[in-house]
């Protein structure tokens, strides 16, 4: 893993969300996305090397809101860097990780993802990713 990619937050509101969070950073979000695959309309902030980005939920059974409904707004997810996100998911893999899906999905931001279920690590939701080239 090479760094810190991002820290995925889980809102309800974007629009609402980013307004406090630009106040909060002094910037605005450098890109709105809708990601079709997770449900999720997304926004990044840039800081320094590494990134927030806000979650919010496009339909009811998401896992975004299924997060919300059961946890509220807050951190959802870290998001680390990798070079090879297949490699990556084959060594986690054989150290016993259990992956979310069996091949990376084209996620946010020009990436390709994977997370690893959070009862492997601690209760934290781990993502993989990959700059799509």
């Amino acid at each position: 893993m090479l760094k810190i990619e991002h820290l995925g937050i889980a809102v309800k509101n974007l629009e609402a969300s980013n307004a406090l969070f630009t106040k909060l950073f002094g910037k605005a979000p450098y890109k709105l996305e809708k990601v079709e695959s997770e449900n999720v309309s997304t926004s990044f902030f840039m800081m320094g090397e590494s990134k927030i980005e806000l979650l919010e939920a496009t339909e009811p059974n998401s896992p975004i809101a299924k997060f919300i409904e059961k946890k509220g707004e807050g951190i959802h997810h870290i998001a680390f860097e990798v070079a090879d996100i297949h490699s990556e998911m084959k060594r986690l893999q054989n150290e016993g990780f259990k992956l979310l899906s069996e091949q990376p999905k084209k996620g946010a931001d020009n990436k390709l993802i994977c997370f690893l279920h959070p009862k492997d690590s601690n209760g934290v939701l781990i993502e993989l990713c990959q700059e799509i080239k």
